[in-house]
């Protein structure tokens, strides 16, 4: 999966900075490198998928939200996601750490 295609489609779909973009397309490429979705789902992420499956957490949610709401599905079906979860995201400024 390409992680500047997947930046791109979730600011279109979910806003967010630019460094919580960088956050989860981190995860999401990290996932995608562990074969999990292969193996558990029996197909690999797409770009498409992930949005998908983002689209579906509760409205209000931030992008960081929605993407630990999936990884929070996903560990409830087959055990292991909470690993992929993003704890922390860069400031913009590189200056520090927030939650």
């Amino acid at each position: 999966m390409d992680r500047q295609r997947l930046e791109r489609a979730l600011e279109d779909e979910f806003g967010g900075t630019e460094a919580e973009r960088r956050a989860v397309s981190r995860a999401a490429r990290d996932l995608v490198d562990s074969g999990r979705p292969s193996e558990d789902r029996g197909h690999g992420l797409t770009v498409r998928g992930v949005i998908g499956h983002m689209e579906d957490a509760p409205d209000d949610s931030s992008l960081v939200e929605r993407w630990n709401w999936w990884m929070g599905a996903l560990d409830a079906a087959y055990g292991g996601y909470d690993y992929f979860t993003v704890r922390f995201v860069e400031d913009d400024e590189a200056t520090g750490l927030r939650r």
